[in-house]
């Protein structure tokens, strides 16, 4: 085992284990080489090198050009850096955003919030997979729309959007794309310029990697506002000291993650995990099969039950899960992208969400499965 887990954690659409890689690329930036990137002594100029080098391993990553990636502190950090900042830089050529039912919180509260500044926003439907339909994105767009934002793969039920058609249709209106790829990164093909997308969210610790540091990727060209003033940093854009040991982790964990041969085995065990849990009576799947699901990501529905307490025996015998998203459990309410592929509210509190990673063993997803019947059983 690459490290010694105690449990078996199914969570990491939430968070995932630091891969031990990434510490030891990361600790010389604590002890050594921790300097500030902005310094002109040996210890800034390393510091310098060292975000540099992170930012062409993440622009490469994803096709971009390395002044394309600027750093943030996170996923939620980068939605609305990327939705406010394009909306109140564009305002003299429109007002209005389109974006889905199914998006993670931070992007639909950032639509709420502009709206009460006098932006206008359209929150799309999707089918009962949760595919959103490129013509309906189409016909949405007006003289004064000026961004869509589309999650590339879903954080709850793991659908993966059609980026390629949804980037034709923007850039045949002029219309900029936004996608919040948090989730999808890594395990799933990304390419800016094939899918033609102009602000991309990424963050690391989905990909084990470390918290508090993500990137967006703007487009060269896209008019878009500074997010915080001060000395200049990140082009200007996002000023503040940077996180160098967080970005040289970033960094490394994408070099490590990026393998279709850990995609293949996230696959095969979520694919196992998917045919073992619908044995289970009553047992509903969430989202597509097949590749137009993440690899790690398995989404299930219990009707009559509630997920929060199927996940609470699991965890009673060392299995994390989860119901929805980690950034959701503060609200106490269903799923809204449960609710948004057609499950009523009460159905939604059957959900119950497993997601594995690149460490996950075959072990451990068959002691899951041998521990569920029972949980549910109980429960009935």
């Amino acid at each position: 085992m690459i490290f010694k887990k105690q449990i078996i954690y199914m969570d990491n659409a939430a968070t995932t284990a630091l891969d031990p890689k990434v510490t030891q690329a990361m600790l010389p930036f604590f002890e050594q080489k921790y300097g500030n990137a902005s310094s002109s002594h040996q210890l800034g100029r390393q510091a310098k090198e060292a975000l540099e080098r992170s930012r062409s391993v993440i622009a490469k990553s994803i096709g971009a050009k390395a002044g394309e990636i600027f750093f943030t502190s996170g996923g939620t950090e980068a939605n609305n850096f990327a939705i406010k900042s394009v909306a109140f830089a564009n305002r003299s050529k429109g007002n209005h955003i389109i974006t889905t039912k199914v998006e993670h919180e931070c992007v639909l509260n950032s639509c709420k919030w502009l709206e009460k500044q006098g932006f206008k926003a359209t929150y799309l439907d999707v089918d009962k997979e949760g595919f959103v339909n490129p013509e309906e994105i189409e016909k949405a767009i007006t003289p004064k729309t000026i961004l869509v934002s589309v999650i590339h793969g879903n954080n709850e039920i793991g659908t993966i959007q059609d980026l390629a058609a949804i980037g034709k249709v923007c850039r045949k209106h002029s219309v900029l794309l936004h996608t919040d790829a948090c989730q999808s990164y890594c395990k799933t093909d990304l390419d800016v310029n094939k899918q033609q997308v102009d602000l991309v969210t990424l963050n690391a610790h989905k990909i084990h990697g470390p918290k508090g540091v993500g990137a967006l990727y703007i487009r060269e060209g896209v008019n878009i506002l500074a997010w915080q003033s001060g000395g200049g940093h990140e082009g200007g854009l996002r000023s503040g000291t940077e996180n160098i040991p967080g970005i040289v982790g970033f960094a490394e964990c994408v070099k490590q993650g990026a393998s279709k041969t850990h995609r293949k085995h996230m696959t095969a065990l979520r694919d196992k995990l998917i045919y073992g849990v619908l044995k289970i009576e009553g047992a509903r799947l969430n989202g597509p099969r097949g590749d137009k699901r993440l690899c790690n990501n398995a989404n299930f529905v219990f009707p009559g039950l509630v997920g929060e307490t199927i996940g609470g025996y699991l965890d009673q015998k060392g299995i994390c899960s989860s119901t929805a998203s980690a950034c959701t459990v503060h609200t106490n309410e269903p799923s809204h992208v449960l609710q948004a592929i057609g499950l009523s509210k009460e159905e939604a509190e059957g959900g119950l969400r497993l997601t594995i990673s690149r460490f996950t063993t075959e072990e451990e997803v068959d002691k899951a499965l041998k521990a569920l019947p029972g949980i549910i059983a109980k429960i009935r």
